[in-house]
């Protein structure tokens, strides 16, 4: 699966050393090592029935939730006001849904889409059973439950993951339905 075109990137993610050694200038020093570059899968690499585990985690602080809440102008005292929020049935503020939601989806994107996502194309089933709260820390693991070749854009496919995110005490705080299109491996 890899190319030695005389530079050209590989199908693995790494560049031959002729293109290691010109990206640098002409130096030679590292110019035998193979050279490999963090990405996503392609199309042809994603597998369905896999799950795809998410590392490392990401702990939730109450700058994030109220950062987060403020910048998208949801002024929902259950995320911002103490106070009120200790009057409610969880005793406190929880974390805004959507950041949850956000989280979960860029916890997969180094290890799956980045630079081989075209676009997302829309999300089905969202479901949030379990709240989350300042300090909790969540995981991320993608199940792909369905794959096809584009039938209008060649060189692309049509993704459907199934995110899943979970607490430090592996409690489902949200799972998500997401399809995208995906690039095909050049």
């Amino acid at each position: 699966m890899t190319a030695s075109d005389g530079g050209a990137p590989r199908h693995d993610g790494a560049s031959s050393p002729d293109a290691a050694s010109s990206s640098r200038g002409g130096d030679t020093s590292a110019g035998s090592r193979r050279r490999v570059e963090q990405r996503g899968l392609y199309f042809d690499e994603l597998e369905t029935d896999v799950v795809y585990a998410h590392r490392p985690g990401r702990t939730v602080g109450e700058a994030d939730n109220t950062l987060f809440s403020t910048l998208t102008m949801n002024a929902q005292a259950l995320h911002l006001d103490e106070a009120w929020s200790s009057t409610q049935p969880f005793g406190t503020r929880l974390v805004n849904s959507m950041f949850t939601l956000s989280t979960l989806v860029g916890l997969s994107v180094s290890q799956l889409t980045q630079g081989t996502t075209v676009a997302n194309l829309g999300f089905g089933e969202i479901r949030f059973p379990t709240p989350v709260f300042h300090g909790d820390t969540l995981n991320a693991e993608t199940v792909v439950l369905a794959k096809r070749r584009s039938r209008s854009r060649p060189g692309e496919g049509v993704v459907t993951f199934e995110h899943t995110a979970r607490n430090q005490r592996g409690e489902i705080v949200a799972v998500a339905v997401r399809t995208a299109l995906i690039l095909l491996a050049p």
